[in-house]
């Protein structure tokens, strides 16, 4: 498969642009009843993701690809069939190859959905001093 199945790409659970840490990424969120949130993103161009922090934890698998994650300065190249755990509080940034496709897990609330945000509300990744 080079893409997600269409059920998964429904217009009703596209992430909003301005709620995206990587320019470029095309990306679906899935609710679960406890916070938490499955997101499902395409990166169609290279690209850098803005270094953030989140107040829970993440999880992150690549379907397709390779997601580069920086943490600290290390460099953590992470390939199709690979998997990582963050812990709240860490900061991190990273770097996508164009055509890479991830699924995430977040223990809170991540992103919001282009058709109940405000599209001229930028993300602001969280203070990381």
């Amino acid at each position: 498969m080079n893409d997600f199945p269409e059920f998964m790409k429904r217009p009703a659970n596209r992430i909003a642009t301005g709620s995206q840490a990587t320019p470029g990424v095309e990306g679906y969120v899935f609710d679960g009843v406890d916070g938490s949130q499955m997101a499902f993103w395409t990166c169609r161009e290279t690209a850098v993701s803005t270094p953030h922090v989140h107040d829970y934890d993440e999880y992150m698998i690549v379907v397709e690809g390779c997601y580069t994650l920086i943490i600290d300065g290390q460099r953590i190249p992470v390939r199709a069939g690979e998997e990582h755990f963050l812990p709240k509080g860490i900061p991190h940034g990273g770097e996508v190859v164009a055509g890479t496709r991830t699924i995430h897990a977040f223990g809170g609330r991540r992103a919001d959905r282009a058709s109940r945000s405000n599209q001229s509300t930028a993300w602001v990744p969280s203070d990381l001093s």
